[in-house]
């Protein structure tokens, strides 16, 4: 969670902290947060924006450099649609499924911008292990949703 508090508060995107862990020997490959990275980046893809750059190579061609098997730690689920446009997290994982097996959330996306996720659905689909992990929703959604504005009463 406390990657999560180094994103910027804004009311048109969720706080959200991932980090890459290599399952081999459990040592963290990478981490990231939202807009951590120039141009509007969601956590996971800040995540593979470093680990490209520190590998020579681009996000697209991770699955050609990284082999050993690695989980994605995310305190929120990874979205399956963006207003902005961009490539969906979720499409970017899918990416890297020949080395990101296991997918381990802190809680499901709310439907605020995009409505009912269904990411995880697709994730599973695809071979990938999902796990929503209880216990911490309370504090990873007042985390993400610092600087949205508080509904009308």
């Amino acid at each position: 969670m406390s990657l999560a508090t180094k994103s910027p508060p804004k009311p048109t995107n969720f706080r959200v902290g991932a980090v890459l862990v290599n399952l081999d020997d459990s040592s963290i490959t990478m981490d990231g947060f939202t807009l951590e990275c120039p141009g509007n980046t969601h956590a996971e893809e800040s995540c593979f924006i470093k680990l490209a750059e520190q590998n020579s190579t681009s996000e697209e061609r991770l699955a050609e450099t990284i082999k050993a098997p690695h989980a994605l730690y995310t305190t929120m689920e990874p979205c399956f649609k963006r207003l902005s446009g961009k490539l969906p997290c979720v499409e970017r994982v899918l990416r890297q499924k020949s080395w990101i097996t296991k997918v381990y959330v802190g809680v499901q996306e709310p439907e605020t911008f995009v409505g009912q996720n269904t990411g995880r659905r697709v994730l599973e689909d695809a071979g990938i292990e999902f796990n929503l992990v209880p216990g911490l929703e309370a504090d990873i959604l007042q985390i993400a949703t610092a600087g949205h504005l508080a509904p009308e009463a």
